[in-house]
């Protein structure tokens, strides 16, 4: 009770500053219900409005095994509402089952993403704009502990260090991190030229015009990491993944992509190349929507979730898909999907100069 109490307090006041006569939209699995309650209390003593939407198990599976097309291409109303109406949207991921949609109809998954092609256009604008204000945290369970391969207990020890809560104030300590970012992000803005280096990697793009974003744990919980999107037809140059990469409940390994003038030319992985040829099929899959450094060196490992994998200190990640329209980017689709690399023993060269080298910023 008492670190849901906690988590909920850095949720409300330091990543959606939730004030008096702001309108909430919660989505979670029913698993999640003890940290939604604590979320809702403190709204409640703020004079929050708070709209609450449950899921439950096998509930997107149900949908996409037995409605008719009419119903699959139409995105909930009250989804499409909040979206556009509503000041602040806490995403709580609590799966009960992370592999329950992974053998769904393709074609069929494909026509629901479209469905929500609107609503996803209205949240990437007014997050853009800081119209809505988001948070994307995650609620410890055993399905996302087992695909750690970890205990329960451990797991949930993982995302209370992860997100800081084991500290006395969590929230200053998320302004400490964010200051220090800052000294990264203020650099990279007057850069246009960068090179993601290692071993197996040699991949050049442009971020001229572009604005690198300092994530300090307000729109992710946890968080750990600069990002931007690159100026779209200047990636050039050939990336191997060495992180597993999950989407929608796949795992794919080991990716290689070669890119020339922004289009994704050859991709394969080592595990699951056909997931991965499904992806790119995709509008707008095949160029790149962001391009990002992980600095939360309080996360060690891979868990297989992209919230934690993405943010670990000493890695770099590019997303294919729908850009970030804060940073300037865009690119347009449904997908969004984070690669991770390891550059523990890799370079970054901005402008000429090595400004990163095996795991650590060095400006």
């Amino acid at each position: 009770m008492e670190m849901w109490s906690k988590y909920a307090s850095l949720l409300s006041h330091y990543c959606l500053s939730l004030k008096e006569g702001d309108r909430l939209f919660i989505a979670a699995s029913l698993q999640a219900e003890p940290l939604v309650k604590e979320v809702y209390r403190e709204a409640c003593r703020l004079g929050v409005v708070t709209e609450i939407a449950f899921s439950f198990s096998e509930m997107n599976r149900i949908l996409v095994e037995e409605a008719p097309a009419s119903l699959i291409n139409t995105p909930g109303p009250f989804q499409a509402m909040a979206m556009k109406e509503f000041d602040a949207y806490l995403a709580i991921r609590a799966p009960f089952n992370l592999k329950e949609d992974q053998d769904l109809n393709k074609e069929k998954q494909k026509q629901r993403l479209r469905a929500f092609a609107g609503i996803n256009n209205d949240y990437f604008d007014r997050t853009a704009s800081g119209a809505l204000r988001r948070c994307l945290c995650q609620f410890p369970t055993h399905a996302s502990a087992q695909e750690a391969g970890m205990s329960q207990e451990a797991y949930s020890k993982f995302v209370f260090n992860a997100c800081k809560l084991y500290e006395d104030d969590p929230i200053q300590a998320w302004k400490d991190l964010g200051k220090s970012q800052q000294n990264i992000v203020d650099h990279l803005n007057g850069c246009d030229e960068i090179t993601y280096l290692n071993e197996r990697s040699e991949i050049h793009f442009s971020v001229r015009g572009r604005t690198w974003i300092n994530s300090d744990g307000k729109a992710n919980m946890p968080s750990g990491e600069v990002f931007t999107g690159p100026v779209e037809n200047s990636v050039t140059g050939s990336i191997y993944f060495d992180y597993p990469s999950i989407y929608n409940g796949n795992e794919v390994r080991g990716i290689t992509l070669e890119v020339q003038d922004g289009l994704i030319t050859r991709w394969s992985a080592e595990l699951g190349q056909a997931f991965l040829d499904h992806i790119m099929d995709i509008e707008g899959a095949r160029m790149f929507g962001e391009v990002a450094v992980g600095t939360n060196y309080g996360i060690n490992r891979a868990t297989k979730n992209i919230l934690f994998d993405e943010k670990i200190g000493g890695t770099i990640h590019m997303a294919v898909g729908q850009s970030y329209k804060q940073t300037g980017g865009l690119n347009e689709s449904t997908v969004h999907w984070d690669m991770i690399a390891g550059m523990q023993q890799g370079k970054i060269i901005a402008d000429g100069m090595v400004i990163y080298e095996n795991g650590h910023f060095i400006i």
